[in-house]
């Protein structure tokens, strides 16, 4: 489990971060949460579905990384082996988290950036560090921000997003049952997609609300992506023959 404190540059000033990925730093995971700013890029490299936030039980959009738990193939020994690496991803060790206003300090909720102490990106000798000398924010953290702040207005279109997918009835779940070369079977169980019968049923009043949140661009990125199943499928089977 994540431990994540507030950051900030006293108890934090000499902390630097290591931005490699290999599964040593957690990033072995089979999906990660995408974001409807970012379908476009992803849509290129990984195969995007829906699937159901174990914690919340709402629908996320996902970018499927391998075919079993634990697996992504997209790392090798150089690091991240794609041109594109997700925005939750790149964020981490931070989140970025809202404390609600106090009295008398207006009604705008404050963000303020948590740092996951248990994280075994954190050293003090190696890496990008996150503060500078005089304790101002490093060129990196002031990435990092600009990245916490995309992601959560990514968090907020997803919401817009999902509940726009349900209101229409458009998500339907898909079975992935795939068989490699060596007869080793892998379902992929609790992913959904769009029904593409029932968007093509769409009234003109629902195709057009879509359209104008950007939603239906984002609908028809997710089922392009579909073709990327084949692309996983056969950075799995030349990882097993070079075993």
């Amino acid at each position: 489990m994540p431990n994540f404190a507030l950051l900030n540059n006293v108890d934090h000033r000499n902390m630097r971060v290591i931005r490699d990925y290999s599964s040593q730093y957690g990033d072995n995971e089979i999906s990660v949460v995408t974001f409807p700013q970012e379908f476009r890029a992803i849509q290129n490299e990984y195969p995007i579905f829906l699937k159901k936030n174990a914690e919340t039980g709402k629908f996320i959009p996902v970018a499927l990384m391998g075919l079993r738990q634990n697996e992504n193939v997209f790392l090798s020994e150089a690091g991240w082996d794609a041109q594109y690496i997700p925005a939750s991803v790149k964020r981490r060790p931070f989140l970025i988290g809202v404390q609600p206003p106090k009295p008398g300090e207006g009604e705008q909720p404050s963000r303020l950036v948590y740092v996951d102490m248990d994280s075994p990106r954190l050293s003090e000798v190696a890496g990008d560090p996150v503060f500078l000398p005089h304790g101002g924010y490093s060129p990196y953290l002031e990435t990092m921000v600009e990245l916490l702040e995309y992601i959560q207005y990514g968090t907020e279109l997803n919401e817009q997003f999902v509940d726009m997918l349900l209101a229409s009835e458009l998500l339907e779940v898909v079975a992935l049952e795939i068989t490699l070369k060596s007869g080793e079977q892998n379902n992929l169980a609790g992913l959904y997609t769009i029904n593409e019968d029932k968007l093509n049923g769409l009234g003109g009043s629902a195709v057009a609300e879509l359209h104008a949140k950007g939603f239906l661009e984002c609908i028809y990125m997710i089922l392009a992506s579909h073709a990327n199943v084949l692309k996983l499928i056969a950075r799995v089977e030349a990882r097993l023959s070079a075993q």
